[in-house]
């Protein structure tokens, strides 16, 4: 359905963008981000013969959104360094004429099938949540991750069950024994947030099996981005709720990402909670995370380092530049405690230069460390627990640890962003990644994270107060 004349006005436009994108300080050294336009959903991540495959939400042509996006496709054969790779998915049919939406990937006999959502508004006085809309489940299957050998619609939406608004879609595919299942994220006629569950014994044909989770579980109006996986023996549910009642200490953004740790009825095929919901980050900048076992069995998860539906409260300044949005480093997932930990691949260690190590006995007056650098890797390990604990970086960014909260705060270089922060009963390290428009803190070995977008003019010498002696190791990163 797209005309040559799209096609050579996509090309012109992203020319353009890519002048202007040039002479930005703010793109990223080892982070994946957008060629030009616009980022959001990490989709269909795999590692297939070695090759890492990230696809992605993507408007190139405007770094505002809002058109009908496609699939945007880098490869990989280490994780840290990316090859852009021609669009895979367009909104080119009539199942997807208003957008390739999000979905999965799932490898089997040789090929990787992939599942996602095609996007239809129709004309006319709609809400777009209760009428107008379609969302078609649909399958594309490829030999290689590079080209479609085939794609048709595998659930329609007016096979949907009944009960629900229009939002039915973000499907993730996974096997269990010799069933393939897929869940889909939905919101109810009353604005409720549910799993749906669908299986299949040939991932072409699919029935539909009832709610994985959410009959007896409210938390916000609609669930999106829905991800099931076995890991350390623990059953973990992901999800992306919407319409959350902001905390102190918690659902403090617009949207959340956040887990269940549970069981499995597998006659019944639900999913039952036994620990509390949490959060996957904490911080401003993290949403519809998804995740992969690469090929050496590693769970792996990926988040969009950005958010939709933020103004007034914050916006980003690379918009002028031609882009917008990011993807947070890969992270590897374990469950200890009933809790999910992430932490960065150690595959990023390869760009680290430069090292400083040294040894710092804590007080009331700041101490500075001379580290002019705009991208780089910074590690505080405590001898015992901190109680407190302040650390300033970048032009006015400080985290401060007192009373059981971390918070992480931002003067102007935020452009909005202001104050995060998270219960934390005991802090003993911590692990940050800056890069030239964004930070992530892995605490306690990846027992919290937070996330964040900073647009620094200059940078700051890093300085360090509190009480109790660490030992603080800084590493220049290298440009991917």
């Amino acid at each position: 359905m797209l005309t040559k004349e799209y096609w050579a006005q996509l090309a012109q436009t992203q020319s353009e963008l890519a002048e202007k994108i040039r002479a930005d300080a703010w793109r990223l050294n080892y982070h994946l981000m957008p060629e030009t336009g616009w980022m959001n959903d990490p989709n269909g991540l795999c590692q297939f013969k070695g090759v890492v495959h990230f696809y992605h939400q993507y408007v190139p042509q405007t770094p505002h959104g809002g058109e009908p996006p496609h699939w945007g496709h880098k490869t990989s054969t280490d994780f840290v360094t990316f090859q852009e790779e021609a669009l895979f998915l367009s909104p080119e049919h009539d199942y997807d004429k208003d957008g390739v939406y999000s979905g999965s990937a799932f490898i089997e006999n040789d090929a990787i099938h992939f599942f996602y959502t095609g996007n239809v508004k129709h004309p006319g006085d709609h809400d777009y949540t209760f009428s107008g809309r379609e969302q078609n489940t649909v399958h594309v299957i490829s030999k290689d991750g590079y080209t479609v050998e085939k794609q048709e619609v595998v659930i329609p939406h007016e096979d949907y069950p009944e009960g629900f608004t229009d939002h039915i879609r973000d499907p993730k595919v996974f096997a269990h024994e010799d069933t393939y299942y897929m869940l889909l994220g939905a919101r109810t006629l009353e604005n409720e947030g549910k799993i749906l569950i669908y299986e299949s014994t040939d991932l072409n044909e699919w029935t539909y099996r009832g709610i994985f989770f959410g009959e007896d579980y409210a938390l916000g109006y609609m669930w999106e981005c829905p991800d099931y996986f076995h890991l350390d023996g623990k059953d973990v549910l992901v999800f992306s709720p919407q319409g959350l009642a902001a905390k102190e200490h918690a659902y403090q953004n617009i949207h959340q990402s956040g887990y269940l740790i549970g069981e499995v009825d597998w006659e019944t095929l639900t999913f039952k909670e036994t620990s509390a919901f949490r959060e996957l980050d904490y911080g401003f900048d993290f949403y519809a995370p998804q995740t992969f076992e690469d090929e050496q069995k590693r769970r792996i998860l990926w988040g969009w380092m950005g958010l939709g539906d933020t103004s007034p409260e914050y916006s980003n300044p690379t918009i002028t530049r031609g882009w917008q949005h990011a993807a947070t480093l890969p992270r590897q997932l374990s469950v200890k405690n009933d809790q999910l930990y992430q932490e960065p691949l150690p595959e990023f260690q390869k760009l680290r230069d430069k090292q400083v190590s040294q040894k710092i006995v804590l007080s009331e007056k700041p101490q500075h460390l001379s580290f002019d650098e705009l991208a780089y890797e910074l590690q505080v390990t405590a001898e015992v627990p901190l109680q407190q604990f302040q650390l300033g970086l970048l032009q006015d960014t400080t985290l401060a640890y007192e009373a059981g909260v971390l918070t992480i705060h931002h003067g102007v270089s935020g452009y909005g962003r202001k104050q995060r922060s998270v219960k934390v009963d005991e802090l003993t390290q911590l692990q940050i990644f800056v890069d030239t428009s964004s930070i992530e803190i892995f605490l306690n070995g990846g027992q919290y994270c937070l996330t964040s977008r900073v647009y620094p003019k200059r940078t700051e010498a890093i300085a360090l107060s509190g009480t109790g002696t660490v030992t603080v190791n800084t590493w220049a990163l290298a440009k991917k």
